[in-house]
C-alpha cells in the first residue's frame, strides 16, 4: 500500500471511529436511544460539530428564522433574556450534555425568543433544517419528542416506574382499564312498578347484587342492592308486594363506559356505594360492582376505605396506615399517575380523620353543637403523600345568646384529643401548632372572616408568610356552608386588592428552584446533615403551588388543588395553553419522584424526608427533574413580569 493510500485509509478509519463514537454518545440520551439505527445513522451523517467558547452567542432572536437543530455534545448552554423590570438579563434555563434546542422555534419556523449562550467552552452537533424535517417525518420517536418535549420523557419514566413496581408485586393490571371492559354481562333491570318480591327473585336467579330500575327508554331511575334489601328486612312490617320504586335509591350515580377502573374506585370510596351504573346517551349499558374491581388483582381501595370507616378503635386505624402504603405500591404498579395517588391518599386520610373524630366524640361525649373540621395546606388541596403532618382548625356558628369564647371552651378539649389521636395514626403534630386544639384556630365563622380580612387588608410580609397555608381550606367533617362563605369572601377580597396580590407574588418568588450550580446540574446544600441534597417539596413543588394559588385568588378561580387551578387558569386564558401543560407535567413528575422517595423510605423503615441527592437518580430522571425545575423557574419569571418584580 502506498503512503498516499495509507493516509487515505487512516483518514477513513478516523471518520468511521468518529461516526461510531457519535452514535454511541447519542444512544445514551432520549429520544435518540429509542430511534432506529438507520434514522440515527442519518442524523449523525448529516451533523457537523461546532465549537463555541464561553460567552459566545449560539443563536439569538435577531438571527431570524432558526436554520439548525442543536445537540449539546459537551459543555453547557444558558438561555438569556432581558429582564423588563430590572437592568440586565436573566438566565431562564440551562441545557447540558445530551440535550437539544430550539425545538419550538424550529417547528414553528420562527426566530428563537431567547438568546442561547455558551456558559462554558461547548461543542454542539448541528443538524440542518432540511435534514431535521426529513428525520421529523420518518422517525416516530424523534417526532414525538419534538412535538411533546418533556411529556414524552415522562412517558419513559412512568413506564420505568411501572415496571419496577410490577416486578416487585407481580401485577399486570392497569387502573386505566375501561369500565366497558369490566361490565361484561347485561345489567339486570326492571320497571318501577315491579313488586319487591319479584325483583329479589330475579336478583337471586341471576346471582347479582343489584337491579337497576329503568323507564321505557332504558334510562336509569334508581338502583336496588342487597344492602337495601338488608335494610328493608331489618324494618318490621315489610310488604313484599310493594313496588320496588318505594325502596330503590333514586337517581343512581353513573359514569360513561369510557371511564376508568380508577374513576369507579374513587367514586365508590367517596360516595360509600358498591355499584356504579354505566350510561351512554342517557341509556343504561352496564353496571360495575365492587366485586368487579376486586377481581382485577384486588384493587382494595373500596374495601380499605370501608374498613377505615367502621374501625372501632384508634389503634385499629393506626394499624391500617401500613395498608395504605401497600395500596400505593400497587397503584404505582397498576399505572396510576401521581395526581391519582395523591387523590387516593387524601381520600383515605379524610376517611381516617372522620373516623377519628367520631371515635373521639364517642369517648369524650358529644359537645352538643355542630362544628366543621377544616384542613389547610396540602390536605386542603388534596395533594397529600404518605409523609404528612396536621394542618387543621375548627369552624362553628355562634347561636343566639352564646359567645364564641364559651363555645370555644366547650370544643377545645375535644379538638385537642382529636389532634392527639391523629398523631397516633401517623399524622404528625404540627410544629407550628396549626391545629384545631390551638384556641387561635378554633373560631366562629365571623372570627375566621375577620382573620382573613386582616390577612388581606392589613398584610405584612411576615404574617403573609405564615398565613398563605390557610388559603387552601376545605371541610373534611361537618357542615360545609360556613367554609364556602369564607372562600367566597376571600376570593372577593383578594380580587379587589392589587397590593395584596403583589405581596403574594413576592412570596411566590421566595423559593427558587434548585438550578444553576457552576459544577453541577443542581444547586444543593453544601454542608451539614443536608449536604448534597435538595428539597423536592419546598424547592420543587412550592413554586407551582404558590404561583397557582396567587393567580387563582387574583382571578376568582374557586378550585383548590394546584393542578385544577392550573387547568382553570389555562381555560380562562390567564396562562397560555402550552405553558399550562408544561407546568402540569413538571408538577406531576416532581410529585412522582417524591412519592417514590417516600415509598423507599417506608420500606427501609426510615423517617420520611423530602430531600434527595440528585446523584442517586439515573440520567433520565436527572434530566426530567432539571427540566421540571426549569418550568417552575419559567412560572416564577412570568409572575415577576406580570407583577413587575
Amino acid at each position: 500500500m502506498s503512503k498516499t493510500d495509507a493516509f487515505a485509509e487512516a483518514g477513513r478509519q478516523a471518520v468511521l471511529q468518529n461516526i461510531q463514537g457519535t452514535l454511541e454518545f447519542l444512544q445514551k440520551f432520549p429520544p435518540f436511544n429509542q430511534m432506529d439505527v438507520a434514522h440515527l445513522g442519518y442524523l449523525v451523517e448529516h451533523c457537523q460539530l461546532r465549537f463555541y467558547a464561553a460567552g459566545d452567542s449560539i443563536i439569538k432572536p435577531s438571527n431570524g428564522t432558526v436554520e439548525h437543530f442543536y445537540i449539546v455534545k459537551q459543555g453547557r448552554v444558558h438561555g438569556e433574556r432581558p429582564h423588563t423590570a430590572k437592568r440586565g438579563t436573566e438566565t431562564t434555563f440551562e441545557i447540558t450534555t445530551g440535550e437539544c434546542f430550539p425545538l419550538a422555534a424550529l417547528i414553528g419556523e420562527r426566530a428563537t425568543r431567547t438568546e442561547h449562550l455558551a456558559a462554558e467552552d461547548t461543542f454542539c452537533l448541528l443538524l440542518g433544517k432540511p435534514a431535521f424535517i426529513k428525520l421529523f417525518a420518518s422517525s416516530n420517536p424523534f417526532r414525538d419528542f419534538a412535538l411533546r418535549g418533556v411529556s414524552s420523557l415522562l412517558d419513559q419514566v412512568n413506564q420505568q416506574v411501572q415496571l419496577r413496581a410490577a416486578e416487585s408485586l407481580g401485577a399486570q393490571y392497569s387502573l386505566e382499564t375501561s369500565l366497558a371492559e369490566l361490565a361484561m354481562r347485561q345489567p339486570l333491570t326492571c320497571s318501577p312498578e315491579q313488586p319487591l318480591q319479584e325483583a329479589v327473585r330475579l336478583m337471586h336467579e341471576q346471582q347479582v347484587g343489584s337491579i337497576v330500575i329503568v323507564d321505557a327508554v332504558q334510562h336509569p331511575l334508581g338502583i336496588f342492592t342487597l344492602r337495601d334489601l338488608r335494610s328493608a328486612i331489618a324494618r318490621s312490617g315489610i310488604d313484599l308486594q310493594q313496588p320496588i320504586s318505594q325502596l330503590m335509591t333514586a337517581n343512581p350515580f353513573h359514569l360513561p363506559p369510557q371511564a376508568s377502573a380508577f374513576d369507579a374506585a374513587i367514586a365508590m370510596t367517596e360516595r360509600h356505594i358498591a355499584h356504579v351504573c354505566l350510561v351512554q346517551d342517557g341509556q343504561l349499558c352496564g353496571v360495575v360492582s365492587e366485586r368487579d374491581l376486586f377481581s382485577l388483582q384486588r384493587v382494595d381501595l373500596v374495601h380499605l376505605a370501608r374498613t377505615i370507616r367502621h374501625a372501632g378503635r384508634i389503634e385499629t386505624l393506626a394499624a391500617l396506615r401500613s395498608d395504605i402504603r401497600q395500596l400505593v405500591d400497587r397503584m404505582l404498579a397498576h399505572g396510576a399517575s401521581s395526581a391519582q395517588i395523591t387523590h387516593l391518599i387524601t381520600l383515605l386520610n379524610d376517611h381516617t380523620v372522620c373516623r377519628v373524630i367520631e371515635l373521639c366524640i364517642e369517648e369524650q361525649g358529644d359537645p352538643g353543637l355542630p362544628f366543621s373540621w377544616l384542613v389547610f395546606g396540602s390536605e386542603g388541596r388534596r395533594e397529600q403523600t404518605l409523609h404528612t403532618d396536621q394542618d387543621n382548625g375548627i369552624l362553628f356558628e355562634t347561636p343566639e345568646g352564646e359567645t364564641p369564647e364559651a363555645i370555644r371552651q366547650r370544643l377545645l378539649p375535644l379538638a385537642q384529643r382529636i389532634n392527639q389521636a391523629l398523631a397516633q395514626c401517623d399524622f404528625s403534630l404540627c410544629k407550628g401548632n396549626i391545629m384545631a386544639g390551638n384556641p387561635e384556630l378554633c373560631l366562629s365563622r365571623q372570627e375566621w372572616s375577620q382573620r382573613f380580612a386582616r390577612f388581606v387588608d392589613a398584610a405584612t410580609p411576615e404574617n403573609l408568610l405564615a398565613s398563605s397555608i390557610y388559603f387552601d381550606l376545605r371541610v373534611v367533617w361537618g357542615p360545609e356552608e360556613g367554609c364556602q362563605q369564607l372562600r367566597h369572601e376571600l376570593l372577593q377580597r383578594v380580587g379587589d386588592n392589587s397590593l395584596f396580590q403583589r405581596m403574594l407574588a413576592e412570596n411566590a418568588l421566595r423559593q427558587k428552584p434548585p438550578l444553576g450550580g457552576l459544577f453541577r446540574d443542581f444547586s444543593v446544600a453544601r454542608k451539614g446533615a443536608e449536604k448534597d441534597t435538595l428539597d423536592l417539596k419546598v424547592q420543587g413543588l412550592t413554586p407551582f403551588v404558590d404561583g397557582a394559588r396567587l393567580l387563582a385568588l387574583a382571578h376568582g378561580v374557586e378550585a383548590i388543588s394546584t393542578l385544577e387551578r392550573l387547568r382553570q387558569l389555562t381555560q380562562r386564558g390567564i396562562i397560555e395553553a402550552q405553558d399550562g401543560a408544561a407546568y402540569e407535567e413538571a408538577y406531576h413528575y416532581i410529585q412522582l419522584i417524591r412519592m417514590q422517595h417516600h415509598q423507599a423510605q417506608a420500606r427501609a423503615a426510615q423517617a420520611y424526608s423530602n430531600r434527595i441527592d440528585p446523584d442517586d437518580l439515573n440520567h433520565l430522571d436527572r434530566r426530567i427533574l432539571r427540566e421540571s425545575f426549569r418550568q417552575a423557574q419559567r412560572l416564577q419569571s412570568s409572575l415577576a413580569l406580570r407583577y413587575q418584580l
